[in-house]
């Protein structure tokens, strides 16, 4: 009980590395004046925010601005107690075109003529980047993905990190990288064999860069829905968020954490970590007034976290 106390301890005043209080001072600052360069953060629905890649003329590509705002927004989302769910999306034509080479040319640069002085140097950017997408898997809320049109490269990155993903049917999806001469390196090599179940055709679809679509990505798992067009799968992933939304926050956050954890341990590992984990939580509020709601027949109402 003490290492749960003090596991607990720490997720309370920390975030991926950053004060509680320091997270939330960011997240105000930018959702009063929705302040993000290249994201929009809305509240379309009560407990529900939706963070939209907002580059459209530019067709979403990911800029040096959002490799950094994606990690400050998730920081702050997993902080704010009134929030229980986010969906992603994209806006204009197409949900993202991947990394946008342009901008960030100079980035992927290093100065120097010794090749491992060259590395040592680079490793840690490539670890920041990492962090980009896996803060939306660190993140507590369940994070669902509405994919429209191309995704393609660091989008397929993005989605792998997140919960649930839905799409359009005229979505279609790319591992770019091998045809810009680089192994992906943002998580879609980590998460999707295990996403899919299908390590063969994870292998098949990263090595030859070639693009699937929306019947392909049902089929083999990396979507559950599809829908007709980005009107509809927004409005979907929405009302999926309301439903979460409106379970126990502490079960459903418990619920992810789990998964998370179990998807990377032993059946016995993980049964142990949930065991730990509600060994506390079982003694929550939200136990009891689940259980009043049903025998009284009405809604429960849960206070935030």
């Amino acid at each position: 009980m003490a290492t749960l106390g003090r596991l607990l301890g720490a997720t309370r005043h920390r975030v991926g590395g950053v004060s509680i209080s320091q997270v939330r001072a960011t997240f105000q600052r930018n959702m009063s004046g929705y302040q993000f360069e290249s994201l929009a953060v809305t509240r379309p629905r009560e407990h529900v925010m939706q963070v939209e890649m907002n580059r459209p003329e530019k067709r979403n590509a990911m800029n040096r601005a959002f490799w950094r705002e994606m990690v400050e927004c998730f920081q702050a989302i997993s902080a704010e107690p009134d929030v229980r769910v986010v969906v992603v999306s994209g806006a204009g034509k197409i949900f993202t075109a991947g990394l946008d080479l342009g901008d960030m040319m100079g980035s992927l640069l290093v100065e120097g003529a010794d090749t491992a002085r060259k590395a040592i140097k680079m490793t840690p950017t490539i670890r920041q980047f990492q962090e980009t997408f896996s803060v939306i898997e660190k993140c507590p809320k369940p994070v669902i993905a509405a994919v429209h049109s191309a995704c393609v490269g660091g989008g397929v990155d993005l989605i792998t990190a997140c919960d649930i993903r839905l799409c359009t049917q005229d979505a279609w999806f790319q591992i770019k990288e091998v045809d810009i001469g680089l192994a992906a390196d943002v998580g879609t090599l980590q998460r999707l064999p295990k996403v899919i179940g299908n390590d063969s055709l994870a292998r098949e679809l990263a090595f030859t860069s070639r693009r699937f679509e929306a019947e392909e990505a049902k089929q083999m798992g990396l979507v559950s829905r599809i829908y007709p067009d980005r009107e509809a799968v927004l409005e979907a992933a929405l009302d999926l968020a309301t439903t979460i939304a409106s379970k126990s926050p502490i079960a459903v956050q418990g619920t992810k954490i789990s998964m998370v954890y179990s998807r990377d341990h032993s059946v016995q590992e993980g049964l142990e970590h949930v065991a730990l984990w509600n060994s506390t939580m079982l003694q929550s509020e939200d136990v009891v007034e689940a259980v009043q709601a049903g025998m009284q027949k009405r809604k429960p109402e849960f206070s935030k976290l």
